[in-house]
């Protein structure tokens, strides 16, 4: 179970950046700050 103050699990996940999709795992930011950021989607409301 995910808490909060314990290590988030592997995951890898699709992204856009400087003009090319890339395929990123979270695992690759080892022994560095993250900061993730969700939203629902295009075109949605929110």
């Amino acid at each position: 179970m995910i808490q909060v103050g314990r290590k988030a699990p592997d995951f890898a996940a699709s992204g856009y950046q400087s003009g090319t999709f890339v395929q990123a795992k979270l695992s690759d930011y080892l022994g560095k700050w993250v900061f993730l950021c969700f939203y629902p989607g295009d075109f949605t409301f929110v």
